[in-house]
């Protein structure tokens, strides 16, 4: 991608003032122009939409079969399209890809090592605690060891490592109307041991599903 020109200048009048920053775009690099602080201000004070959010997640994996056997066999994610041996996409309901594959700059890498900044963890968020109860009971079949399942009031769920490394929550949110609220209305969410063993008996009515 070619580089984008910036209009203003160091001559320009302050709030017509900009300042740029070189960001990566594919195999290219992109300017991206930010307004001027007072402007940015402005639009701070303005939420976004309630109808945005979170589209997909794309990981970088050591072994793009590995991380296909668990996404997609052992969490039941349908592959939508495959790039050969070096990205995979999968989805849930049809959409095109809620989680992105690629070994492109990992093939064979490693885990970051502790203390840098990075990814903390994949949330998947699950439409029952039945169902979350149909991926717990998954991950049993599978072997797949828990790091941790916890109650947080608005929501319950586990928490666990894929083949890379990389921290996933699988969760299920009660209610809205239900959410715990502070005495001045604010949300109050707190960290309380889960009953896994109460969570396994809501699989039991579960249905297979199937169609990858």
């Amino acid at each position: 991608m070619s580089q984008a020109s910036p209009r203003s200048s160091a001559n320009s009048p302050p709030d017509q003032q900009q300042t740029k920053k070189d960001i990566s775009c594919g195999e290219g690099r992109a300017i991206l122009a930010f307004s001027s602080p007072d402007k940015t201000k402005a639009m701070s004070d303005r939420t976004i939409h309630p109808k945005v959010g979170i589209g997909h997640v794309h990981l970088k994996v050591a072994e793009l079969e590995r991380a296909l056997a668990f996404y997609r066999d052992v969490l039941g994610f349908q592959l939508t399209q495959r790039f050969g041996r070096q990205a995979a996409f999968l989805s849930a309901g049809g959409y095109h890809h809620h989680i992105g594959l690629n070994t492109w700059e990992s093939s064979g890498g490693l885990p970051p090592p502790s203390g840098t900044t990075g990814l903390y963890h994949v949330a998947i968020l699950y439409p029952s605690r039945a169902e979350l109860a149909d991926a717990l009971q998954r991950l049993i079949a599978a072997g797949i060891q828990l790091d941790g399942a916890a109650d947080h009031g608005v929501s319950e769920a586990l928490y666990l490592r894929d083949p890379d490394g990389n921290g996933v929550e699988l969760y299920w949110d009660r209610p809205r109307e239900t959410w715990p609220h502070a005495a001045d209305g604010t949300l109050e969410m707190f960290t309380e041991q889960l009953d896994v063993g109460r969570l396994l008996a809501e699989a039991a009515g579960s249905m297979p599903r199937s169609g990858r």
